[in-house]
This record gives C-alpha cells, structure tokens and sequence, in this order.
C-alpha cells in the first residue's frame, strides 16, 4: 500500500489544495514489479470533528486530468456539508496528466501541428482517406513512445489503484463521484471490489455493456449522436419560444430553418473567421457542429451558442432579411464567441483518452466500415450522429490492448445503496441509459434532473444538496427529481459564468467523447 505525503500545491491560486504522488504497480499481476505515478490533489475537510472520511471523484474523459479541474474550480465545488464531512480528493487516472501520461509526440507543440488540419469529422471520400491516415499515424507514434503504458491503462486498472488510494488514506470503504466515463470507472470498481462501496454517485451515466462491446464504434453504440440531436431540437424550441430578445438566432428567422441553412452552406462553401489573436482560420461544417455539440454540454451558455450561430449565419449569407431585433454589429466578433463558450483553447495529449477508451473492449469494426456507419448515423440523428459514429476510428486502424481490462459481467453484487442521476436533455450519456444502468445494481436510487445539458456539475444546487445528503446518511429518495440553476436563455451573451466542463476526447475539443 502507497504512502501519501501532502504537501502545498505548487502554482497561485491553489492555497485550499494540498498535492501528492504515490507509487503504484504498474501491473497488478506483477505487484512488487515496476511502479507508475499517480498524481493527487486533496481539498481538507473543513469540519473534522465532522469528517466522515475521503470522497474520490472522477470528472469524466477518458483522459480527464482530476488534478488540474480540481484546480481549476479554485475551491470548494460541491455543497457545504460535503466539503465540511469529506476530504474531496481528485487524481490523475494512470497514463494521464501528471501520472506517467501516455503521450504519442515529442511535445505538446508537435502534436498540436500533427492535428492542426485534420477535419472535426470527415464528409468526402478524400477526408476519410485523410482521416484515417492521420489517427492511423497518431496511434501507431502513441504504440512507439507510450506502449508499455497503454498496454495497463485499463479503466479496471484505474479501478485497482483508486483501491490502493483508498486505503492509502485511511478509509474502510469507498465514496466516490462519478461524473460521465467516471460512471464506467465507477462501475468498474463496484464489479471488481463490491465488498469495498460505501456510497457511490453515478451522475451522467453511460452504458457499460456499451462501453466494452456491441456493433458498430464506441461513439454510435453509446448513444451520443441521437443524444445531442435530441438537445439540439430542445435549444431550438427553446429559443424560438424565448424571442429575438432573448435568443439572437431567433432574430433571423425560424431558428431550426436559419440553422439548416446555415449547415447546409457551410457544407459548400467553409468560412474563413477571425481569431482572436488576428489570424484566421477555416470554419467548415465539420467544425461548427463539434462547437454545437460540446456546447450542448452547458445550458447556462446557450444564449453565447445562439449568437455564434446566428454570426454565421449572417457571415454565410443564407438569410433573405435583416436580423428583426439584433443587428449582426450588435453580437459580439465570433473569435470572442468561441472563446467564452471554450472552443479554442489548447487541448491536452490525445494519448490518455486513446490509452483507456481503446483498451476497454471491443472495436469491431474495420477503417473502411465507418463511411457507410456515418450515413446511417446521420439519417438517425443529423448532422451529430456522423460526428460521434467516428469516435472509435482511433482503435480500430491499430490495435491496443490491456489483458487486464474488465469487460462484464456487468450486473453487480455490493450491498451498498448507490445513487444514480441523470438529466433529462443530456448530450453526450443519453437519459435512457439512466434506469438501466440503476437496474443492475441491487439497491439504486435514480434522481432525474429535469434541465439540459452534460452531469448537474455546476449545475445543480439541488442536485448538490441531495448529493450532500447521501453522502452523509447514505439516503436518498428513489424517483425524486431537481431543478438547474440557470435555465437557457436567462442569461445574455457573455453573461454566463464558465465552468471547467469535462469536454475530454480524442483530440479535444474538436472530438470531446464523454
């Protein structure tokens, strides 16, 4: 069992966090063998005379750096009486972020220019054959610089070492948030170790039959692209329903019309736009539905997704009138759009994601199979169900694998009450999959969230608190439901706050998976 040595976190800012890393096993069959790093980051209970013990969290990915979100909430996240019972620990699953990360190029600069035109996903036969050649390079540099540590970068393996850090600090038995693939790790434990759960949080849950196996690729089989099409109608209706005043697509006509329009011009003809440093760059089709999709994540920014589409629309000239409310000088330059809704920031190595998401379980499909996938995709879900059915190219032109993957039986055994949350209009991890995935647990409890968007992370002060009480009773009411913070459209563009969302995929942000 590892040691952990706190100590202050290195950076400004980051006064509330205390920061260690400990040695695992990098293979669990071998345990006295060779060690990998694993990165920490601890927010202290605020009451210990309260302190029940340590709560784990995952925020998504695959590839999600636990350390730097943790960070960059700058603080307590969750409601009060959790952060006063609960040491709030955030790592860096293994063969991401600071712990021993997979990583395919010499440095951060070359991959970002390997990746630097590749399409957010392809729609010509020339695209496809670019596509595939460009993951099929990627992922064989990732199997050169990084294969002994894909080859254990299993989500069962991360599994194994949150168990060493379990009683690495002191605690019996596990608590644990989950949020998106965090509810594939979490289900992962409670498989291998259901004699180890004390209180689970499954929020934003994805199918882990899904996950490990099925037809077609991992991004059509989980659901996302009917998913996000499913949203995607709700922010129309929403916005028409709001008015030009509110929603600044609606100032251009029928939203879901000026939309069409406007994708389906792209489709012909991409846009060259402004960048907030003064360059520009290509906006095509592919582009500005990967924006929408990981925009769907957070309701609360839907006013700034409805001023880009509505400043490309304009830009692309489909609209026959003048905007009736908003002029296009009233919205703000499209660069400062992308930038508040955190489209174009740099994104992290793409081996983390490749590492866990490909060795998890089966991609049966072969390169040339995804063309015909894509078109079926999009007559169920348009425009998101080609994006998402691409997800999963990564693993199928070269092959990794983990022999110690877990990969079901999926029914689980732990005698502990586990509380599962899904919101009703969620992108990325389908509302269907919420009760199922509860119905393989002996004793569940569902909490549906009756918003839009990705996890109640952020938002969801009621969702928090019926996290808080669980956590400490290890109750909760079966069937109960909770409001969002913020509804869409309440706010004007730019007014929003941001929040760090776990937007992780391969690459991101232009292939956020989960």
């Amino acid at each position: 069992m590892p040691e952990i040595a706190w100590e202050d976190c290195d950076g400004e800012g980051l006064e509330a966090f205390d920061c260690a890393s400990v040695e695992v096993p990098t293979d669990y069959d071998e345990p006295d063998g060779a060690t990998t790093t694993i990165a920490m980051t601890r927010l202290p209970a605020t009451d210990p005379e309260q302190r029940i013990g340590t709560l784990f969290v995952n925020f998504g990915g695959p590839g999600g750096p636990g350390v730097a979100t943790m960070h960059a909430t700058g603080g307590p996240f969750l409601d009060p009486e959790v952060h006063a019972q609960f040491d709030v620990v955030g790592f860096d699953p293994r063969g991401v972020g600071l712990s021993d990360p997979v990583t395919c190029f010499p440095n951060l600069e070359a991959e970002n220019a390997y990746f630097a035109d590749l399409d957010a996903f392809p729609t010509t036969a020339r695209e496809r054959a670019a596509f595939v050649a460009t993951f099929a390079g990627a992922v064989a540099s990732c199997q050169l610089l990084s294969g002994d540590r894909i080859a254990h970068a299993s989500t069962a393996n991360v599994a194994r070492d949150m168990d060493l850090l379990r009683q690495a600090v002191g605690d019996t038995e596990l608590s644990y948030l989950g949020y998106s693939y965090g509810t594939v790790l979490g289900a992962t434990y409670s498989a291998l170790f259901p004699d180890r759960v004390r209180a689970m949080v499954l929020d934003g849950t994805l199918d882990p039959v899904a996950w490990s196996g099925g037809e077609g690729s991992v991004g059509y089989r989980t659901g996302q692209g009917v998913a996000a099409s499913e949203t995607f109608e709700q922010f129309l209706a929403l916005c028409a329903e709001a008015g030009p005043e509110s929603c600044a697509l609606a100032a251009l006509g029928d939203p879901s019309e000026v939309v069409e329009d406007t994708l389906a011009a792209l489709k012909e003809q991409p846009l060259e736009v402004p960048l907030p440093d003064g360059s520009t760059a290509e906006l095509g089709y592919d582009e500005v539905v990967a924006a929408v999709f990981s925009s769907l994540y957070v309701p609360a920014g839907w006013s700034d997704l409805a001023a880009l589409l509505a400043e490309i629309a304009v830009m692309a000239d489909t609209q026959e009138q003048e905007p009736q409310t908003m002029s296009a000088q009233s919205l703000p330059s499209i660069g400062e759009l992308l930038r508040r809704l955190g489209l174009i920031e740099d994104y992290p190595s793409i081996g983390g994601a490749l590492a866990s998401m490909c060795v998890d379980g089966d991609h049966p499909l072969d390169p040339w199979d995804y063309a015909a996938l894509a078109e079926r995709a999009d007559e169920e879900a348009p425009h998101f169900g080609p994006y998402r059915a691409w997800v999963g190219i990564q693993c199928d032109v070269v092959e990794l694998t983990d022999e110690d993957a877990y990969t079901g039986p999926w029914e689980q055994q732990t005698d502990a009450t586990v509380l599962v949350i899904g919101t009703r209009y969620d992108p990325a991890t389908p509302y269907a999959f919420t009760q199922p995935y509860a119905d393989r647990y002996p004793d569940a409890r569902v909490l549906t969230v009756e918003g839009y968007g990705h996890t109640t992370f952020g938002q969801s002060s009621c969702g928090n608190a019926v996290i808080a009480s669980y956590l400490s009773t290890l109750e909760a009411e079966d069937g109960a439901t909770c409001d969002q913070d913020v509804a869409p459209f309440e706010t004007a563009p730019g007014e929003a706050p941001l929040k760090e969302v776990p937007l992780l995929g391969v690459p991101a942000p232009a292939h956020p998976l989960i």
